[in-house]
């Protein structure tokens, strides 16, 4: 049965209308995605053959382009339509931060942090350069390493700040691994970097460890 013979209720675009995107199912958002189904299959029969296939939207979505193609429905035109929704999401949330002071808007924050860091295969270190109101300035990923530890020397990233002119800074770096508690390394190097920028008075507002589920808060935890 095709999705347009469906109770009006029941069609994802409608149910999206009238209730908005967060009542609607993993299968359902896809299929809004998809648009249209193949032969044999609704747009939401397909979704859920996706879902199916990847095991997950989270998979499916971060699947390498040769991965995403080879599944039946899509193509690299989807592929690509898929890429630019996701870039346009993250920037739609980094214009949220720089608009408001992260510490007032925690959630934004951490959305931000994970939409950028949270799918790497590899420990990413990254720097939100803040002025001295807390507003943003740039975000930068400083730092690159294996799935055993990225090497932030403290000078690269006092050198960074000043040449913003930063007056603050939040740190955030990936646990590939997903497991967002932060190491004993993770505390020395918090300790490091606080040291390093405190000797020019550019404060450290906080370290976040981006794993599955909300990043996890230095400041929060009382480890600043």
């Amino acid at each position: 049965m095709s999705i347009r013979d469906w109770p009006e209720g029941e069609r994802p675009r409608e149910k999206l209308l009238q209730r908005g995107a967060a009542c609607l199912s993993d299968a359902e958002l896809l299929a809004i995605f998809l648009r249209t189904g193949v032969t044999g299959l609704s747009a939401v029969d397909l979704a859920r053959q996706l879902l199916d296939r990847f095991g997950d939207l989270r998979t499916l979505l971060n699947a390498r382009m040769d991965e995403f193609c080879a599944a039946h429905g899509l193509g690299q035109a989807k592929f690509v339509q898929l890429q630019a929704v996701m870039e346009m999401a993250r920037r739609h949330l980094f214009l949220q931060l720089q608009r408001g002071d992260p510490l007032e808007s925690p959630d934004t924050t951490r959305a931000f942090l994970s939409s950028r860091l949270r799918d790497y295969h590899h420990e990413v270190f990254a720097c939100l350069f803040l002025d001295n109101r807390h507003r943003v300035i740039a975000f930068e990923e400083m730092f690159r390493g294996t799935i055993d530890g990225a090497a932030v020397p403290p000078r690269e990233v006092v050198k960074r700040a000043l040449e913003l002119n930063a007056a603050a800074v939040i740190f955030a770096h990936n646990h590939p691994s997903g497991v967002s508690e932060p190491s004993e390394a993770d505390k020395h190097l918090t300790r490091r970097l606080c040291d390093a920028l405190g000797l020019l008075e550019i404060r450290v507002l906080d370290h976040f460890i981006v794993g599955d589920g909300l990043p996890v808060s230095f400041a929060e935890r009382g480890l600043m």
